[in-house]
């Protein structure tokens, strides 16, 4: 059973996905977590949250073990392929090797239900100065600067405001550091394996991103083709598609 503990507001309004297939429980934990300041995103199933994570790329996810399209440790590890988003499983399954396996895919942190409202907030809260901790403080790529803990992006010191999709695919690049990413991978990184056929989702958001990062869109200096392969970060002039 859920008990009511007092009121802390949460800090900077962080956005927490939480994938859960039973309605009850999810309006349960909405009304939690907006009561605490926390922005709420709701799925369903597996699939849906799994590309909820990749468009939205929350600060934290609520994962129920027990889904009905896929288990949620595939859940857990199909995200972990391509992010580093905190993930507090959820689950009734009490052996203990149902929990060795999700915190083997990927699973931060674990809550057996029933559970009190206070512990929920604990692992929330716990999870997040962790991910912060881990995640460096900014990265680097000529004068491309990301801030993963903010999510902010600046070229030669002037910020630009990117989509959750932009910014987890300029992220996808500049980690790759100068390397080719297929447009398999970009597409399978960014939207999900499900989604690895349709290219044109790719050259859409590549076109948004070259917009706001690009002097000259046309001439781009960062975000360089590679025709039939994919894309790579460059620190020169390129020419584009």
């Amino acid at each position: 059973m859920i008990r009511a503990v007092s009121k802390r507001a949460a800090s900077s309004a962080a956005q927490i996905l939480v994938i859960e297939d039973e309605r009850p429980m999810r309006r349960v934990l909405r009304l939690l977590l907006v009561g605490q300041g926390y922005e709420v995103l709701e799925a369903a199933s597996g699939t849906a949250g799994i590309r909820l994570a990749f468009e939205k790329d929350p600060a934290l996810i609520l994962l129920d073990l027990g889904l009905p399209d896929m288990d949620g440790v595939d859940v857990a590890a199909r995200i972990r392929e391509a992010s580093r988003v905190p993930i507090v499983a959820l689950t009734v399954r009490s052996a203990e090797s149902d929990v060795v396996q999700a915190l083997d895919s990927g699973a931060n942190d674990f809550l057996t239900k029933p559970f009190r409202e206070g512990e929920l907030f604990a692992r929330i809260r716990v999870s997040l100065r962790e991910s912060q901790t881990r995640e460096p403080r900014a990265v680097k790529a000529g004068g491309i600067e990301l801030h993963p803990v903010e999510r902010r992006v600046s070229v030669d010191g002037r910020e630009i405001r990117l989509s959750g999709t932009e910014y987890r695919l300029l992220a996808v690049l500049v980690k790759a550091g100068g390397t080719v990413v297929t447009h398999e991978r970009l597409v399978g990184e960014v939207w999900g394996t499900e989604k690895v056929d349709e290219i044109g989702y790719l050259r859409v958001y590549m076109h948004h991103l070259r917009e706001k990062l690009e002097e000259d869109p046309t001439r781009p200096r960062w975000l360089v083709t590679e025709p039939g392969i994919g894309y790579r970060l460059a620190p020169g002039p390129s020419t584009g598609e």
